[in-house]
């Protein structure tokens, strides 16, 4: 038609009305034509010149398929929004496994750089042995020598001045005047005739020196190794007869598989895993984790009692495939196992979910406790006190008495663990599932409470150990968080230490020098570190030799500024010098006096005698100085069920985590 012809600015009624406007419902195939239709078919919009071509085809009107357009990109568009959190909460986790390994590297780094620097410092200690040793035995046989030397070197300028003498007195006229002479140049000679001279070496000449360095050559050329895996909590899986069935008090056994994020089964071992059993009331199964290093794994767990149970199976502190798992435990053998929705692909549980303190770092480990064998049954929660109702002791024993029941409110506890005393007349009790911790007067009145749950310094995920500077600062042990956080006495955040290079702190301590002793679970050392943050000393490892520990989980300092460490699935406890240096080992595994199950809590008294919670025993034992038994304090009236944190109050009473019954109790001790 001729009016396709203007130009798109024309007023000609005909143009406006078969013309689209610039860029607006334009048909493709046809400029300057209005498309009115959509072709479904061939996803097309449609003017009139273009109906021909699409005769059969099923059409809609332009308008309805460009709201439907917009309603499925608008769908598709709140589709990808919603992943925007998902993706934030994923970005910040893998930034912050990105720092921890970060400063991982940078921890090993200055750990290679001082194991290096102390062992060039060792050689050059031996070095300078080896060559004071040499001067000394040099000296000796020198000065042997020598005097022998000068003996000669004498007798030989006597003898040789007396026959000059005689000589020229025999080569002389003999006479009267001469006799006198002759005759005393006759006993000169008879007496150098007899005299006794050193003619034989009184020394020797050997100084060798035996240097074997072959073994030591390949033990530098071996020295060290940087220890990873591939694997990742979100392919790794678990599997075995302890995910399906378990009978009271039978062992049962759950088989890990590590992969990496293509799926691949992992070939190495030493991954970081742990393992818990959760009772109904919160406590925890103890087991054991045997690396095979090949990439697979076994918790094997006994559970003592029957109920619903969860099994936790953590990698790199990250729940694995349908972890946790619910298990119901029976005294038949019917058991019920119950899997996230997704069975055995369910997706990871929160990260920040607590981990335990049993790892796989080693071949053999434990899942983290407790499980104990108990010495008497576990009370109702009915029988526990609270804050404004505490529970006087109806028998004749030690216990004063004792202040909370499961919960969280103030004046109760989940887990509670740690237990700290200061000199004003104030018990501080780290309640670990409770991400706080509770402060009490030495009468059991609740006095305050801190602590928020998180993951960035100034909160709390797992306080498990608390202590008192002499400065009045708290000092508490975040074993989720892999850091010690210092807040000012009302609970303000001031600080953090040891972030980047520890593993799983348990327990703190303050020595008579102002320095934060950590107990670190995981790692398997005591870290001693300045109020700044700056490591002064570290010592320990994992096994159980001297120097070594094998969960170590709370420490107390004597008058002697030791430090006095328990040593957890060792079943004894050990005191070390400041620089690391065994002093004393006491305790074995058993029930007797003087034997551990699990020794957990530590305290001195003034008098230097060691007070030491025997978590598997469930009871306190007395040793003196020496790691002599003393005696049991008394807790018959109300048994203790898994004694965690222990320490002894400014009114000389003892304080005890019951982390079992999810109390304190506080007992008379003479001293």
């Amino acid at each position: 038609m001729e009016a396709h012809q203007h130009s798109p600015d024309s007023s000609s009624e005909e143009c406006t009305v078969l013309e689209a406007p610039p860029g607006k419902n334009t048909c493709p195939q046809h400029a300057g034509k209005v498309a009115d239709l959509y072709c479904l078919a061939c996803e097309l919009a449609l003017c009139e010149d273009c109906l021909s071509d699409h005769g059969e085809h099923p059409k809609v009107p332009l308008s309805q398929a460009l709201e439907q357009n917009r309603s499925s990109l608008q769908e598709r568009l709140g589709i990808v929004q919603n992943r925007l959190p998902q993706l934030s909460d994923a970005l910040s986790f893998v930034k912050e496994i990105l720092q921890q390994l970060t400063n991982q590297r940078t921890s090993i780094e200055e750990d290679i750089q001082s194991s290096f620097e102390d062992l060039h410092k060792q050689l050059d200690v031996r070095k300078s042995v080896l060559l004071m040793e040499l001067e000394v035995t040099y000296g000796l046989k020198q000065k042997v020598l020598q005097a022998q030397v000068d003996s000669l070197v004498r007798g030989e300028g006597d003898i040789n001045a007396t026959c000059t003498q005689t000589e020229e007195a025999l080569a002389g006229e003999a006479c009267v005047a001469s006799l006198q002479v002759e005759r005393e140049l006759g006993e000169r000679l008879a007496e150098l005739a007899s005299l006794g001279l050193p003619c034989q070496p009184e020394e020797n000449d050997q100084l060798d020196l035996v240097m074997e360095t072959d073994g030591l050559r390949k033990s530098i050329h071996n020295l060290g190794t940087i220890v990873t895996t591939s694997a990742v909590a979100s392919q790794s899986e678990a599997m075995g007869i302890g995910l399906e069935q378990c009978i009271v008090g039978h062992p049962a056994s759950v088989t890990i598989v590590t992969r990496d994020k293509s799926g691949g089964a992992c070939k190495s071992g030493n991954a970081i895993l742990s393992a818990e059993v959760f009772t109904p009331d919160g406590s925890i199964v103890d087991g054991e984790i045997v690396d095979h290093k090949n990439g697979t794994y076994e918790f094997v767990y006994t559970v003592p009692k029957e109920g619903n149970f969860s099994l936790a199976l953590r990698l790199y502190d990250q729940h694995i495939k349908g972890s946790p798992f619910k298990l119901t435990v029976t005294r038949a053998y019917e058991t019920e196992v119950e899997v996230s929705p997704s069975t055995t692909t369910a997706t990871n549980s929160a990260a920040n979910a607590t981990p335990s303190t049993g790892s796989s770092e080693g071949a053999k480990r434990r899942g983290k406790s407790p499980g104990q064998k108990k010495k008497g049954s576990k009370r109702a929660s009915s029988a526990l006190g609270t804050p404004r109702r505490k529970t006087q002791n109806p028998i004749e024993d030690d216990l004063i008495f004792r202040i909370g029941t499961k919960g969280r409110n103030k004046g109760e506890f989940t887990n509670l663990q740690g237990v700290a005393a200061s000199s004003t007349g104030r018990i501080l009790i780290a309640d670990s599932n409770n991400q706080c911790v509770q402060i009490f007067s030495n009468e059991g009145e609740f006095k305050s409470r801190f602590g928020v749950r998180g993951r960035s310094p100034g909160q709390l995920q797992r306080p498990t150990g608390v202590a008192v500077h002499p400065s009045g600062d708290i000092i508490i042990a975040d074993y989720d968080n892999k850091w010690v956080s210092i807040f000012s006495s009302d609970g303000k955040y001031k600080a953090k230490l040891g972030s980047g290079r520890l593993m799983g702190p348990k327990g703190v301590s303050v020595d008579q020098n102002g320095h934060v002793i950590v107990v670190d679970n995981k790692a398997c050392t005591v870290f001693i570190f300045q109020l700044t943050g700056k490591l002064i000393t570290k010592f320990g490892s994992r096994g159980n030799g001297d120097k070594q520990f094998a969960g170590p989980h709370f420490a107390a300092v004597n008058n002697n500024n030791e430090i006095i460490v328990t040593d957890f699935h060792n079943h004894s406890v050990k005191v070390f010098t400041p620089e690391g240096e065994l002093v004393l080992k006491f305790g074995s595994n058993g029930e007797g006096n003087g034997q551990f199950n699990a020794p957990t809590g530590v305290a001195v008294d003034v008098n230097g005698n060691i007070i030491v919670a025997d978590w598997g025993n469930s009871r306190i034992q007395v040793f003196d100085g020496s790691g002599s038994f003393l005696s049991y304090i008394n807790t018959s009236a109300d048994p203790l069920y898994g004694p965690q944190g222990l320490a002894l109050t400014s009114d000389g009473h003892v304080v005890v985590a019951d982390s079992g019954n999810h109390c304190f109790k506080v007992y008379r001790y003479l001293q």
